[in-house]
Formats: C-alpha cells, sequence, structure tokens
C-alpha cells in the first residue's frame, strides 16, 4: 500500500515537491505547466462564458479567449518560475547548512 501524503490536494497539485532538495528543469517545467493550465484555462473559460452572454462576434470572442489565456498564462508561468526559483534557492542553502553543521 502507498504512503499517503497529509498535504491538501491543491499542494499535492500546484507543488507536490518537499522542498528538501532542489528540482530539476523537468520538475521545475512541470510546476510551471501545471500553473500555467491550472489558472489560465478557468480563466479562459470564465471570458468564453462571458463573450457568449454579450454575444460577441467570432472575432471578437477568439481574441478575448487568446488574450485571456495568454495573460493568464504569462502571469502565472512567471509565478510560478519565481517559486521554483524561490524553492531551489532555499533547498540549496538548506544541504549547504546541513552539510556545515554534520560536520564534527
Amino acid at each position: 500500500m502507498q504512503n499517503q501524503s497529509s498535504a491538501p490536494l491543491m499542494q499535492r497539485v500546484l507543488f507536490p515537491y518537499s522542498g528538501e532538495e532542489p528540482l530539476s528543469f523537468v520538475q521545475g517545467l512541470r510546476v510551471v505547466l501545471t500553473w500555467v493550465l491550472c489558472f489560465a484555462l478557468p480563466l479562459t473559460l470564465c471570458v468564453l462564458l462571458l463573450t457568449q452572454v454579450e454575444h460577441f462576434s467570432a472575432q471578437r470572442t477568439l481574441s478575448s479567449l487568446v488574450f485571456a489565456f495568454l495573460s493568464g498564462g504569462g502571469t502565472f508561468g512567471i509565478l510560478s518560475m519565481l517559486i521554483v526559483i524561490m524553492s531551489n534557492r532555499a533547498a540549496r542553502i538548506r544541504q549547504a547548512w546541513k552539510a556545515r553543521n554534520a560536520r564534527p
């Protein structure tokens, strides 16, 4: 039987790493893509709903959807990159501190 994590569901989805060791490039990319999809897609779906309620033309609807996805993806992509960078920095500091304190 697998060990269940005690972390909340959102934490397991958005940042499933312990922070004890730096994330690899692929792990960091996974975090960025997860954030972009988890936040930009619902934002885009809300914009789609609003454009349908307002009866926008197809061109205006498409441009609104593209703008919503790119702006949400850009914003949350940058925020997730900052989180990955800061988590990696904290993990490196923690490893250096443990290595320094482990010496007799």
